[in-house]
């Protein structure tokens, strides 16, 4: 198995860490991927910002599908798109639905960037996120938190997947019920159910162990 300092993440795999480790470990640990409609959608919507030809318009250069990679970080992936303004590299990342009230697509957009500047020894000072269900692209700066934010969760990351365990269920209703791998992970029927989380308080508050829940 490899070692942390040998691995070498999926720059994606920082966006499904922030969202779920435990989904995270199941992807790039067990292997194990479904489908619902809400990642068919997203499929489609990043064949199509992928799919096309590098172009050019207004003066501002389309590269689609850019292969990215940094050593110091340990990362590797593809940018759905990478606009070039002048000499200034602009990522942006397509997303399926709208903003939400975490950072892990800003994590995800960072890190491309981050890749991208060590690739090409320029500064990338901001990107954007496309969302498919708003059709608008957010802005984002690569300020030092971001940046500091994107290191660190890189590093925790790869350091809990070089172990190969996978985290323990913790079942989210809004988050665990968007997710395509609610089948798989079962995160409701592995977790205590109350009268049991009852009983185990009990039972360890006491000297003596208490009678079965119900």
């Amino acid at each position: 198995m490899e070692t942390a300092e040998q691995m070498s993440l999926p720059i994606s795999a920082l966006q499904h860490w922030l969202y779920c480790p435990r989904q995270c470990a199941l992807i790039h640990v067990e292997r194990l991927w479904a489908e619902n409609s809400l990642t068919a959608e997203g499929r489609v919507l990043h064949a199509r910002a992928d799919g096309g030809t590098t172009d050019r318009h207004k003066g501002i250069r389309t590269l689609r599908a850019v292969e990215l990679g940094s050593e110091r970080l340990g990362l590797h992936g593809v940018a759905d798109v990478v606009e070039v303004h002048g000499d200034r590299f602009y990522p942006v990342e397509y997303k399926r639905g709208r903003p939400k009230p975490h950072q892990a697509d800003e994590v995800q957009l960072c890190a491309q960037a981050l890749c991208l500047e060590e690739m090409t020894g320029q500064a990338v000072p901001e990107g954007a996120l496309f969302y498919g269900e708003t059709r608008r692209r957010v802005v984002v700066a690569f300020d030092r938190d971001l940046r500091s934010l994107t290191s660190s969760v890189a590093d925790e990351a790869r350091s809990a997947l070089a172990q190969g365990e996978l985290p323990p269920a913790h079942y989210a209703p809004g988050r665990c019920k968007a997710c395509s791998l609610l089948e798989l992970c079962r995160p409701q029927s592995l977790e205590h159910p109350p009268a049991i989380r009852a009983w185990l308080s009990r039972a360890l508050d006491s000297d003596t162990v208490p009678e079965g829940p119900e």
